[in-house]
């Protein structure tokens, strides 16, 4: 009982400090940073996985697995950085047309979010073949978003 009144203690507390944090105004910096950094560990991750499915480490099943765990939740996070005025006050490789062709963004991510399960399926078999078949998928979705959307 006493771990039960913890626990719900400090999912209040961390409500709380959300709604703060949400209610506050985001700084265009700070957006941009939350982005990279979310973009930087889905690159670390999915490169993990790309160096299996091309043979040049080892396939190793657990590895691919908790990598493509990651890959697919990291993928829902960095769009909450691309917040309006956040395509100035940090370097960044951000198009104007993020900003000016929302519907087409929204597309695109919605395009990785949907390929990234097919990763974590496709390492969970232990099969380098569907996992070198989902890498390509997700680094499609991948290409097609930079493509239109970053500077080279």
């Amino acid at each position: 009982m006493h771990f039960s009144w913890r626990l719900a203690a400090g999912t209040l507390v961390l409500g709380l400090v959300a709604a703060s944090a949400s209610a506050q105004e985001i700084k265009p910096e700070r957006a941009i940073k939350y982005r990279q950094g979310v973009l930087g560990a889905m690159g670390w991750h999915f490169g993990i996985l790309g160096s299996m499915a091309k043979g040049e480490q080892p396939y190793d099943k657990d590895v691919a697995l908790r990598s493509a765990t990651f890959v697919q939740q990291l993928s829902h996070m960095p769009w909450d950085g691309f917040v309006a005025g956040s395509d100035k006050g940090a370097p960044t490789k951000a198009r104007p047309e993020v900003w000016k062709e929302p519907a087409k963004f929204k597309e695109r991510q919605q395009a990785l979010m949907a390929a990234t399960p097919k990763l974590v399926t496709a390492a969970n078999t232990g099969d380098v073949a569907q996992l070198r078949t989902a890498v390509g998928s997700v680094g499609g979705a991948c290409k097609d978003c930079h493509d239109d959307f970053r500077e080279k």
